[in-house]
């Protein structure tokens, strides 16, 4: 009889085979036509909004991350029930199997733009999944003889089990960055008159210790997005259709794109999940196309008040018309400070927008844009109840000293930023414990698309202080002390932090 931890191994190491082989098959089908990825995307998909929130406040920009782990958890343990099942007889393990196919190839088919034959992989993988599950059970039973058979029987297992989670990972590792990067390397950036670029002011960053810089290098860019696996979208076979209720539709290729005309602009991006002090905001230079220019083209008609923009892999975002064609420096980005779109952050195209939060303005991947309404139609993050116009907010942040710090006495600087993208900030005022506010030297920027970095001198006194900063936009609105959550429409509140001064 076979025991029960043999039947358990035997059951993951069928489940590891089966994945191993469909991100193998998965790398000449495409990487989302993979069972994980699939699944995976399912899941996020279907995922409320609060647990969504819940997801980027305890794994910040690794949740995707935690999602996958988390799927292959599930799926072990359920490969080990299998195999447990499997130990009285061989067709529960069979029927274990198939639903985990099915499941994988419902999915597969169901995502956006699914080609015909993403069921492929999923279906080759159960069916190597369901024989290595034969083979093991078949080898076990002649095992039964010595001990040592049995031990060299599990180290069999073991080895298998150990190859096909190598063998996934490479293959998925390997469908992820085939062509794409290469593609990138090769990209020749067009150049861009001076007369189009926002110049730098020389004195727009203190660098001060801990304190974020003005342009944040794009490895630190806070990354975003629905995608459990990073699109993989070459130039050659990029394509932007605008199209919906337009006068003239329009398709434009990757070389056509980069014969009109560009500028190059320092814009600070924010995601609507960023809590109050949070790190989900970056300022980068991007270069690109203004959108007002394709737009004027296909001549919007009246009514089309959403311009829906959609990601190669489904996403859909619904900017206003309006904060398109208003003057501000709305673009299709391919280059982010200076060099081509990193692939995480949507190479070859993604939208760029001043003052909106990026759900509803900042489609990495972008392959399409849709005149609409929108009273027609609710973006991926509006159906989930999301704000439908999403303006970004006045907010500050008190980046040095850091929070529960100890500072020594004596004259410190206290740093961080504010910003009211396509306002600009004004003033920013600091109060330590329960003391007069006190305005903070604001430094230079390119423009009122940019966050502000700000700093005050502090005679420190020993003892605990509670520091809190507050900003006032160009408009002349101080931000809000009332506390308020992400959702709907961007997180409220004062940012405080506490030091221990010695």
């Amino acid at each position: 009889m076979h025991t029960r931890r043999f039947a358990a191994l035997a059951g993951v190491a069928a489940a590891a085979v089966a994945v191993g082989v469909a991100e193998v098959v998965a790398i000449l089908t495409g990487a989302t036509t993979s069972p994980l990825v699939s699944v995976g995307g399912v899941v996020i998909d279907a995922v409320p909004a609060k647990v969504k929130d819940f997801a980027v406040e305890v794994f910040y920009t690794y949740d995707k991350l935690a999602l996958s782990i988390g799927t292959l958890v599930i799926l072990a343990a359920f490969a080990a029930g299998v195999g447990v099942l499997a130990r009285t007889r061989i067709l529960w393990g069979y029927l274990g199997i198939g639903v985990f196919g099915l499941i994988g190839i419902v999915a597969a088919l169901s995502r956006h733009n699914a080609p015909w034959y993403a069921f492929i992989p999923t279906l080759l993988g159960a069916a190597a999944g369901a024989g290595v599950l034969r083979w093991l059970f078949t080898q076990e039973a002649s095992a039964n003889a010595t001990e040592d058979e049995r031990r060299g029987f599990l180290r069999a297992a073991g080895y298998t089990l150990l190859g096909a989670v190598v063998v996934g990972f490479g293959s998925r590792w390997f469908s992820t960055r085939r062509g794409v990067e290469a593609d990138r390397a090769n990209v020749q950036l067009p150049s861009v008159p001076p007369n189009t670029v926002a110049p730098l002011p020389p004195d727009a960053d203190a660098s001060l210790p801990d304190m974020a810089p003005f342009v944040t290098p794009n490895k630190d860019f806070y990354q975003i997005d629905t995608a459990l696996v990073v699109p993989q979208l070459t130039t050659e076979d990029w394509r932007l259709r605008i199209h919906g209720r337009v006068e003239k539709e329009l398709t434009i290729t990757w070389d056509e794109l980069l014969k009109r005309p560009m500028i190059e602009r320092y814009v600070t991006l924010a995601c609507v999940s960023n809590e109050v002090g949070g790190n989900l905001i970056s300022n980068a230079k991007w270069q690109g196309v203004r959108i007002a220019d394709l737009l004027a083209e296909a001549r919007p008609q009246a009514g089309a008040d959403q311009v829906v923009s959609r990601s190669i892999d489904g996403f859909t975002a619904g900017t206003p018309t309006t904060a398109l064609l208003d003057g501000r420096d709305a673009i299709l980005a391919i280059a982010m400070n200076g060099e081509p779109l990193p692939v995480e952050h949507g190479f070859p195209v993604r939208m760029v927008v001043p003052g909106l939060y990026g759900y509803v303005s900042a489609t990495k991947w972008l392959v399409e844009l849709e005149l609409s309404s929108f009273a027609d139609f609710d973006a991926y993050w509006i159906k989930r109840g999301w704000s439908a116009q999403g303006p970004i907010k006045t907010e500050s942040r008190i980046d040095t000293p850091r929070d529960g710090g100890s500072p020594h006495a004596g004259e410190i600087m206290i740093g961080g930023v504010a910003w009211a993208q396509h306002r600009g900030i004004s003033k920013v005022e600091i109060r330590v414990d329960d003391g007069a506010w006190q305005s903070a030297t604001l430094l230079p920027v390119p423009s009122i698309d940019t966050w502000r970095q700000w700093t005050l001198k502090w005679q420190a006194t020993p003892g605990k202080h509670r520091i809190t900063v507050r900003a006032t936009d160009n408009g002349g609105d101080t931000q809000t002390d009332a506390v308020a959550p992400p959702d709907p429409d961007g997180a409220t509140g004062w940012h405080s932090i506490e030091v221990e001064v010695k």
